[in-house]
């Protein structure tokens, strides 16, 4: 984005979740002294609703034209800002993606409890017992890892970032996991549109690369504990 002298923003960002029902928009105003918080009424930005893989989070293009606004964060630590609003928006994240696994889990496992096939309760089959059992594990691991990645925040713990960055890189794939679990061992019913396991694939996929896929997140937690590029 840019503004000019007397504040009006101008610029394009597209696939913005939210937007459709915002009322106030931030946008990254670039200046020569760095990048700036701008604040600007939704209404007077152009906002195109677009396809979206999770249509139960819409997406829309965002166009500004010129529109007012005011600074709520100074150049001097705009960028500060934005950095620590996504860490802390990929931490909160997780504890979704987290919860997404759990419900998958869950939900995979009653039906396995009562889903009958050769005269015998699907669940019961050594195979699927240690399919649930190893993501068990992984639901688990991912809860805590959300779990301690928002303790950290809240308690303001100088190991926040870490966290954060953990949190992310194990989470969203885990729930990716645990959706497709869910969906295959749910066999037929797990493919239609009336089972819910649909959305929830969506969704765990979408989060996956909401605020940065697993990767950017491994390779950014490298970065944070000085990982020798020869063992990343």
């Amino acid at each position: 984005m840019t503004a000019d002298a007397d504040g009006r923003v101008s610029g394009r960002v597209t696939s913005v979740a939210g937007a459709l029902d915002a009322d106030v928009l931030l946008a990254a105003v670039e200046t020569a002294d760095g990048t700036e918080v701008h604040a600007l009424a939704a209404a007077a930005a152009a906002i195109e609703p677009v396809v979206s893989l999770d249509m139960t989070r819409p997406l829309a293009d965002v166009v500004i034209d010129s529109v007012p606004s005011r600074v709520v964060v100074a150049a001097e630590f705009g960028w500060a800002a934005i950095q620590s609003g996504l860490t802390i928006g990929a931490a909160l994240l997780a504890s979704e993606q987290a919860g997404v696994a759990a419900w998958c889990l869950e939900t995979t496992v009653e039906y396995l409890k009562l889903r009958c096939q050769f005269g015998r309760v699907v669940g019961g089959f050594q195979a699927l017992e240690h399919r649930l059992a190893d993501l068990y594990v992984e639901v688990e691991s991912a809860s805590a890892a959300a779990r301690y990645a928002a303790g950290t925040f809240a308690a303001d713990d100088p190991d926040s970032v870490i966290a954060a960055a953990v949190a992310a890189s194990y989470c969203g794939d885990v729930a990716v996991r645990a959706a497709e679990e869910a969906v295959q061992l749910h066999g037929r019913i797990g493919m239609t549109w009336e089972h819910p396991a649909h959305l929830y694939l969506k969704r765990a996929k979408a989060d996956q690369i909401g605020l940065g896929s697993p990767g950017h997140h491994r390779s950014l937690l490298a970065d944070l504990v000085g990982l020798p590029l020869e063992q990343r």
